[in-house]
């Protein structure tokens, strides 16, 4: 056989512990107030019990702060909370996040009723729900226009921002008609647009009081909202039909309000940032630069505007100086030209032109008298012809022995006979 594990009194208590609040993480207990005993802390201790069976509980400060009056020994309570084991007593008891008053069954019956239907229909899915505007201009309130919620956000609004548009419209939030009057108020702020966000809700109350925002028709005015809604029932320990649904549930209505500007003011001081960041940039950049141009500056080429223009005047002037030289012979060679189109012009003038001829001419005569034969013959020299025609004889070859020709000299004619 083998040996049986020995545990610890702590051990087993710890066992006893993780196995009893894991099967029992969330129950609603309904039963008879006995023993209570409220504690210097703000705690409240007391013994839950039926006909057959007792069990002990605890109600922390913080969860009783939301009672709408304090318990008393003999109330018949309906709690919800979660089981635990008390390890240095060895006992297990209820740690109640909840309590309601006798009268209160048949409501938490129809609220369980009606958030099984609607997480059934899909409306609590958390993939539906919208994000919230990261800078809103204008945020809608659903809420009694006397209480201390309204109050609560606008003090809240101005602190974190000094800057926003607020649209109250003003229902009930508890008592007949009230449901109504919030789902109604939910479709005119959508119908018309008014607003950028809602913020639905009220003060903390009992079970009663908060009832309106447990009803179907203000869940389904909030799951059909365009609008992002935030949700703000009661205290931070009241759950609603209406945070399940909205898009955002806010703990308390002044918690919403931070949450509307947390986005705007997370925004804003990203922008802060960032210019400060720009800013730092920028002065170090201008130092730099202004250091790259005192550096410059003090370059010797910088310390005279001679050493920057110096070459380039002395380039001006060797340009006007070939300037003057190119003007000068264009004007002689310009001149040439005119001088050249003047002759040519003397030359087409018709008198200078028959002048031309006329010296042509007499040249032209003078020259044919200079080859005129019979000058030729003043000179001693002689023309043989034929006797019978005026052909002249160039050789000896064109006559015969015996053929009589004629001989013209200078005052007449010989006629003689070849030999």
């Amino acid at each position: 056989m083998p040996e049986a594990t020995i545990l610890t009194v702590t051990e087993l208590t710890l066992s006893i512990k993780k196995q009893l609040e894991s099967r029992f993480p969330f129950v609603h207990v309904q039963g008879e107030i006995t023993n209570f005993k409220e504690q210097a802390s703000g705690h409240l201790y007391f013994t839950l019990k039926d006909a057959q069976s007792q069990i002990s509980g605890v109600l922390f400060r913080g969860n009783a702060q939301g009672l709408s009056r304090m318990p008393k020994n003999g109330d018949q309570v309906i709690v919800q909370g979660e089981l635990s084991v008390y390890p240095p007593r060895g006992n297990y008891q209820l740690i109640i996040r909840q309590l309601q008053y006798a009268g209160v069954g048949e409501l938490l019956l129809k609220l369980h009723a009606l958030k099984a239907k609607l997480e059934k229909l899909g409306w609590f899915d958390k993939s539906l729900k919208k994000p919230l505007p990261t800078s809103p201009k204008t945020i809608g309130v659903i809420t009694s226009p006397t209480g201390a919620v309204i109050q609560d956000i606008i003090h809240v609004l101005s602190r974190r921002h000094a800057k926003f548009h607020l649209l109250l419209n003003p229902v009930k939030v508890q008592g007949e008609g009230a449901a109504q009057e919030i789902a109604l108020a939910i479709a005119h702020f959508n119908k018309y647009k008014l607003a950028d966000v809602l913020i639905v809700g009220r003060g903390g109350g009992s079970l009663e009081d908060l009832w309106a925002f447990n009803e179907e028709i203000v869940a389904e005015a909030i799951y059909k909202s365009e609008i992002p809604i935030i949700s703000a029932v009661g205290h931070e320990t009241d759950f609603s039909i209406a945070d399940f649904v909205a898009d955002v549930r806010a703990p308390t209505p002044s918690a919403a309000a931070e949450i509307v500007m947390a986005a705007a003011e997370e925004r804003l001081q990203y922008l802060r940032q960032a210019d400060k960041r720009l800013n730092q940039s920028m002065l170090h950049l201008l130092g730099a630069y202004r250091h790259r141009l005192e550096t410059v500056r003090r370059q010797p080429i910088l310390t005279s505007p001679f050493a920057i223009l110096g070459q380039a005047a002395q380039h001006l002037d060797d340009l006007s100086e070939e300037m003057a030289l190119s003007m000068q012979r264009m004007v002689a060679t310009k001149r040439l030209q005119l001088g050249g189109l003047q002759r040519q012009l003397q030359a087409l003038d018709p008198m200078v032109r028959v002048q031309h001829l006329k010296q042509k001419l007499v040249q032209l005569t003078s020259h044919l008298k200079s080859i005129d034969p019979k000058n030729l013959l003043t000179k001693g020299y002689s023309i043989l012809f034929r006797e019978n025609s005026n052909s002249v004889i160039f050789s000896p070859k064109e006559v015969q022995a015996g053929e009589n020709v004629r001989v013209l000299v200078k005052d007449g004619e010989i006629k003689a006979q070849v030999l």
